[in-house]
């Protein structure tokens, strides 16, 4: 390990760097908020010491207002919280700005397997040409999605880029006045975004780090991989879903999803165009102008008017011209640099990335039932027809739908949006559309009703040029999918669909909704078992099975540290690609730069491939499975208990921020699914579901019942087997770990005045119980001192972050404690609610 090396960087680069900038940062007069920047680092003191010797936030806040800032009035210490939210939002910028500056060197310290070392592997086993055909055929695909935890404007994610390049310069006098552009600039959406205004704002980061990251990636893998013949465009992939994901957001209508389209397609033009500009001004030779004028006009046009539809060939072909004359006439000067060029127009074709549909499985229920009764083939609802039945009106039955011929908007709207699909085949070409997902897939009918809807919208059933995707999410859904893929291929219409679909075929899982279903254990180990049984279905009936994965960015929704769960995984689990979706923070902190986006990359692909070639395949026993299993129903029971306690859902909507997650505007789905008087969990977003217990300082969905699990089996004296799985079995390490890292930013001193509360006091020591006996036996188990104990700079990125936002976090308990007592101010309170989310999230990187 090189864990000494690099943590010393870390506080040299990071720790260090923070410091100094901040107390610059801390001094800046802005108007009406003197000296606040003084003030916070005595706030933190009196917000640590008041936690540790068990105040509660208004005990530690209204102390200090008294004692050191000399406020009487409550108006005046609103204003003042206030103020502090504001500097505190600030600080995390800057550390964000100072952490990824100092990404390159801790990267030079990192013990993780890079390309260049994965090359250097292959050369010492003498490989390559094994390797050479791997790299022919993997992929993996990022697939940003616009979930709401990601809120920074172009305009703030610029001073982000400017402070990440003077803090790598230490130009002290412009970090001072860009620290002051960042504290007169709003870090916050006046309104709600659109989802327009979400895509625009990805794209941002698709022109100004993707672009070039992704080139550059596949540039040093075609320069360095020992195969002169090595053309794989799709190595690395990227998939979109703002404005194609329609599951919960009546917002996204066809009508943005062709928006979006359009401003995907443009933003690569001008790329393009700005690309091709910088070549022109060496390509200077009289016999390539007219090409190189040309296309540059025909880009030009393209990058204001949505209409102007330039294709693949028609930017190829002029490249592929001028090419041979160089070779032909100029010696090949330049070569490289147009062939660069052109490797970067073969990746992104004409769509940028891969704009994905999805919708949730009741909705084309409710729009197939309409049809259908509409159509006279039923009365009322579809059950009064036969599974087999339905399958034949599914498969067989021709109607001609037009949206105007229905009267209500969601089945108006759906018809549309899979009409207008070839439209957008049209314009980005074929990848730039290509997907169908359903949410909340249980059976058959999650797939053949999108691919009846696709027959009556005008797509001939042997000419579908789209993957129907099912997203087993729930656990039901996850114990049923190999049945239904069974089914599926069984189907000779759908397979002959398969087999044009070159005999591949996608399959979604979802971290999120399966840990807010069945606990954090039980629903990643049931992904782990639905995938072995999937890729033996798959294989069984010569289909590729792809497997993508819906991930967040904390661990209870996937996340934690993505290298190390793809390189675990068993070898019963087909590897043909990684796909994964990337969301919230996650699409800054983790792939926000091009260094960042290079490294992570590399890290996924080398997960993916280094199982293929290196060390011991991962294969987990019978026994070591039993013992998974065992533990995994145990840490359910437990879970489900709570979850089905008469409290939880009364605790999460009048004890957390739950339903402030809703007014902030950060996303513009709505944060929850329906529209039930009622708040149920089924119902409930796992974003607002998870984000609520981080904010709480609890992170319950990233290890309830692993303690109970845990200790069970102490009791009964076989602790050392649960020690031996850990050391042994990679997947469950993996797991452990990264609970690990949501119980190393549990704050339970945050809450406990909740202990005291006649209603939920009794409900808050479950939680603590569980979580004290789950850090017990995690340490147990992993034989370490203290969580994260062989991660030292994560560990001290975690506790900065932490104390950055701990006034933060304070300020919004003592405004719900507020709330809770009804104060006069109450609006004012929620507002401090709302806003104090913003800066907690953003300092969490991954908490939901």
């Amino acid at each position: 390990m090189k864990q000494t090396p690099r943590l010393e960087e870390f506080k040299k680069s990071v720790t260090n760097r923070f410091n100094v900038y901040n107390s610059l940062f801390l001094n800046l007069p802005y108007r009406n908020i003197e000296n606040v920047g003084m003030i916070i680092p005595l706030m933190l003191d009196q917000c640590q010491e008041g936690l540790k010797s068990g105040k509660n936030p208004k005990e530690i806040l209204e102390g200090f207002f008294e004692n050191y800032v000399d406020l009487k009035s409550e108006k005046d210490r609103i204003d003042f919280m206030f103020r502090i939210i504001q500097y505190v939002e600030r600080q995390v910028v800057l550390y964000d700005s100072v952490e990824d500056a100092a990404f390159p060197k801790l990267f030079e310290h990192s013990s993780n397997l890079t390309i260049k070392d994965y090359f250097e592997l292959v050369d010492k086993n003498k490989s390559w040409d094994k390797i050479a055909e791997q790299l022919s055929t993997f992929s993996s695909r990022l697939v940003l999605t616009a979930h709401p935890t990601q809120f920074y404007t172009p305009a703030v994610l610029d001073i982000i880029s400017e402070l990440r390049t003077l803090i790598l310069e230490d130009n002290i006098d412009d970090i001072d006045v860009t620290l002051q552009q960042l504290g007169l600039t709003s870090l916050i959406n006046s309104k709600k975004p659109t989802p327009l205004d979400e895509a625009k704002n990805i794209i941002y980061i698709l022109r100004n780090v993707y672009y070039d990251a992704v080139g550059e990636l596949y540039a040093y893998l075609r320069k360095n991989i020992k195969n002169a013949e090595f053309e794989n465009y799709d190595i690395i992939k990227l998939g979109f879903w703002p404005g194609g994901d329609r599951d919960g957001n009546p917002f996204v209508t066809a009508d943005i999803t062709s928006d979006v389209a359009d401003e995907l397609r443009v933003t690569l033009m001008k790329c393009y165009y700005n690309d091709l500009k910088k070549l022109q001004k060496k390509l200077t030779f009289g016999a390539v102008q007219d090409s190189l004028v040309t296309l540059r006009e025909n880009l030009y046009t393209a990058m204001f008017n949505p209409k102007k539809h330039v294709g693949y060939k028609d930017i190829i072909g002029p490249l592929e011209k001028i090419r041979t004359i160089l070779i032909e006439k100029f010696h090949g000067l330049y070569l490289e640099d147009l062939d660069y060029f052109m490797d970067k127009v073969k990746i992104f074709k004409t769509h940028f990335a891969t704009l994905d549909v999805r919708q949730d499985h009741s909705i084309h229920t409710k729009v197939v039932e309409t049809i259908l009764k509409q159509n006279g083939l039923i009365k009322e609802d579809l059950s009064e027809l036969s599974e087999d039945e339905l399958v034949d009106v599914l498969l067989h039955k021709d109607l001609q739908l037009k949206a105007e011929d229905f009267e209500e908007g969601i089945v108006q709207d759906t018809i549309k949006n899979i009409g207008q699909l070839k439209a957008i085949q049209e314009k980005n070409g074929q990848e730039g559309c290509t997907r169908y997902i359903i949410s909340n897939s249980e059976d058959i009918f999650s797939v053949l009703f999108v691919f009846g809807l696709f027959r009556w919208c005008g797509w001939d059933s042997k000419e579908i040029t789209f993957d129907i995707v099912p997203l087993f999410e729930t656990m039901n859904g996850m114990d049923t999918s190999e049945d239904t893929m069974q089914k599926l291929f069984s189907i000779p219409e759908y397979m002959a669909h398969v087999n044009k679909r070159s005999q591949k075929h996608t399959i979604m899982l979802g971290f999120s909704d399966g840990t807010k279903d069945g606990g954090y254990l039980k629903a990643n180990w049931s992904i782990i078992k639905t995938k072995e049984s999937l890729s033996g279905v798959c294989a069984k009936h010569n289909v590729k099975a792809i497997f993508f994965d819906g991930r967040g960015g904390p661990p209870a929704r996937g996340g934690g540290k993505t290298h190390r769960f793809y390189a675990s995984q068993t070898k019963d689990i087909a590897n043909n690609e990684i796909q994964l979706t990337i969301q919230g923070q996650t699409i800054t902190s983790t792939y926000g730069t091009k260094e960042q986006f290079m490294y992570n990359c590399e890290q996924l692909l080398t997960a993916g491939l280094s199982n293929n070639f290196f060390g011991d395949k991962n294969v987990i026993s019978k026994e070591q499975r039993d013992l998974i299993e065992e533990l995994s129903e145990l840490s359910f029971s437990k879970y489900d208990a709570l979850k089905h306690h008469d409290k939880f859902m009364p605790y999460l909507e009048n004890r957390s921020t739950l339903k402030y997650y809703t007014k902030a505007n950060i996303g513009s789905r709505p944060g929850k699914r329906g529209n039930k008087a009622k708040l149920e969990l089924s119902d409930l977003r796992a974003i607002s579901f998870v984000g609520s217990w981080s904010q709480l300082k609890q992170n319950v969905p990233g290890y309830f019942g692993l303690g109970t699990a845990i200790k069970a089996m102490k009791d009964q004296g076989r602790i050392e087997e649960v020690k031996a799985l850990y050391r042994d079995v990679p997947v469950f390490r993996a797991l452990m770990s990264n609970s690990m890292m949501s119980l190393s930013k549990c704050y339970f001193e945050l809450t406990s005045y909740m202990k005291e509360d006649k209603e939920y006091g009794d409900f808050w020591m479950i939680l603590l119980n569980e979580y004290n006996l789950s850090k017990e036996m995690l340490l147990l188990v992993s034989d370490s001192k203290i969580l994260m104990e062989k991660e030292a700079v994560s560990r001290e990125s975690i506790k900065i972050r932490e104390n950055i936002v701990l006034p933060l976090l304070v300020i919004q308990q003592y405004a719900l404690q507020k709330i809770g007592a009804d104060s006069s101010f109450k609006e004012l309170y929620e507002k401090i609610v709302t806003r104090s989310l913003y800066g907690n999230i953003n300092a969490s990187r991954n908490s939901a």
